[in-house]
């Protein structure tokens, strides 16, 4: 074996080694760009599973608010009831009394004092039906305002995913242009070199 095809083939060897160089990185740099891809990916869908917990959450306490609500009007039915109850015996005892005094019970001031007691019981059942109406307001409002907190982070939840599912798209976008890159450099390496080569054993030129 000569020293020039000694040298060619050392040349060629090279040559191929230095391709094959090029394309492991392409490869490398696209399965690299793919892994990095998929763990943003799973970032993404793990931010809005977390936001959907979250969410599920606020739906709920909405929900208990929305009971709450509910039992606030019916307790105040209730305690209205009772009171009116109340009031009714004691008027009844008032005309006992006044009875038992000797006093008519449908006329004058017996009728007066029956009627004030009337209604002053009628406000403040009145103030019980309120009370209970502005409890239930409360517990309504508070229920609306979960129920746009859960609205609100299933919204971001949701945009975190997009965000996520777009920046991976771009990484593999990346590594596929790398990847690309890499392989017309082996390509090119080896045209070259197979030129070098041409030129090496014929004294070939362009």
């Amino acid at each position: 074996m000569g020293v020039a095809t000694a040298a060619l083939i050392i040349a060629g060897v090279g040559t191929v080694v230095n391709a094959y160089g090029q394309y492991k990185a392409g490869k490398a740099a696209k399965k690299a760009a793919k892994e990095a891809a998929k763990e943003t990916e799973r970032a993404g869908k793990a931010q809005k599973e977390a936001a959907e917990s979250v969410a599920s959450l606020s739906d709920y306490n909405a929900g208990v608010a929305q009971v709450q609500a509910q039992d606030a009007i019916e307790r105040g039915a209730e305690a209205e009831s009772r009171f009116r109850t109340q009031i009714r015996g004691v008027i009844g005892t008032q005309r006992a009394n006044q009875a038992a005094g000797n006093i008519d019970v449908n006329y004058g001031s017996a009728v007066d004092v029956q009627a004030d007691a009337a209604f002053l019981g009628e406000m403040d059942a009145l103030q019980i039906r309120t009370n209970a109406a502005r409890e239930s307001w409360g517990y309504k409002v508070e229920s609306h305002n979960y129920a746009m907190t859960a609205s609100i982070q299933r919204k971001e939840g949701a945009n975190l995913a997009l965000a996520a599912a777009a920046q991976a798209r771009g990484i593999r976008a990346s590594g596929n242009a790398s990847a690309t890159a890499n392989y017309l450099g082996a390509g090119s390496t080896l045209l070259g070199g197979t030129t070098s080569l041409l030129q090496m054993s014929y004294g070939f030129r362009k």
